[in-house]
């Protein structure tokens, strides 16, 4: 399907990381020197294994973690120098944890998209909100409640909420986590499809290779390898990185990168 002009950021934002760290106070760094660059219209995936620090790197990039050191630029500001309404204009958020509904319907959940382009005196073209239900498979749910939804159902509301605010970066947690295979498929396309920058964490390696243009790898909240796909995810890398084997071939239908894993016991770090 195709991707309606109202749900595309106006301007795709360059982002830059440098020196980055952040840790609980008390506590030692859970990242730190992480520096890299994310072209406009780009679509990087962070990938590691539990623990790694994806979550903690994109809330960083978010700004519900302020860095202990280093600095995130959008376009060549630093993002905590931009007024707030003016941060939630160019950029959007897909958290793994649903939102709290307060009570309202899917309709009006993903209608908050247009909160931040929104003065007092403006008025409310609903268009986006239609596009955008439409687009995640949601028009026959738009009066439900959204506390009623399947996780999946819930994860794509806030998907639609977020194209609706038509940002210059989107920024997602995870955001298959509750999908079913044809959803995850259908996102993630819809992802690369964006003309907006895009910066997704992400379990899957397969699907990240298939629809990210690179790739940031993490480990212990550093950062070991940032490239395309298959440059960064080889059997070595993932063996080190991941504990386990891997074999890659490509998919004799799509022609993209097909994954099969093992557990090589033969690896010292393997669990005893």
């Amino acid at each position: 399907m195709k991707i309606p002009d109202r749900l595309t950021g106006p301007s795709p934002a360059r982002l830059t990381v440098s020196g980055l760290a952040w840790g609980p106070p008390g506590h030692g760094p859970i990242i730190e020197n992480l520096g890299f660059s994310v072209a406009a219209g780009e679509m990087l995936a962070v990938v590691g294994p539990n623990g790694a620090g994806k979550s903690s790197l994109l809330r960083c990039l978010y700004r519900f973690h302020r860095p202990g050191a280093g600095h995130v630029h959008i376009d060549g500001a630093d993002i905590w120098t931009l007024p707030p309404r003016a941060f939630a204009r160019r950029v959007a958020t897909v958290l793994q944890e649903s939102a709290s509904d307060f009570g309202l319907t899917v309709a009006e959940i993903v209608e908050l998209g247009l909160t931040p382009h929104q003065s007092a005196l403006s008025g409310h073209d609903y268009t986006p909100v239609e596009q955008a239900l439409g687009l995640m498979e949601l028009t026959h749910l738009a009066a439900r409640d959204f506390a009623t939804l399947s996780g999946g159902e819930k994860q794509r509301a806030m998907i639609a909420r977020a194209l609706v605010q038509r940002p210059d970066l989107l920024i997602l947690d995870e955001p298959t986590n509750h999908l079913d295979i044809r959803h995850q498929l259908e996102v993630l396309s819809l992802l690369a499809r964006l003309s907006t920058t895009v910066i997704v964490s992400l379990h899957d390696l397969a699907l990240a290779s298939a629809h990210a243009d690179r790739i940031l790898v993490l480990e212990h909240g550093r950062q070991v390898a940032l490239g395309a796909p298959l440059d960064v995810l080889t059997p070595h890398a993932i063996r080190s990185v991941f504990s386990v084997g891997a074999a890659i071939d490509h998919h004799p239908v799509t022609g993209q990168p097909r994954f099969s894993f093992h557990l090589d016991r033969s690896f010292e770090g393997d669990i005893k």
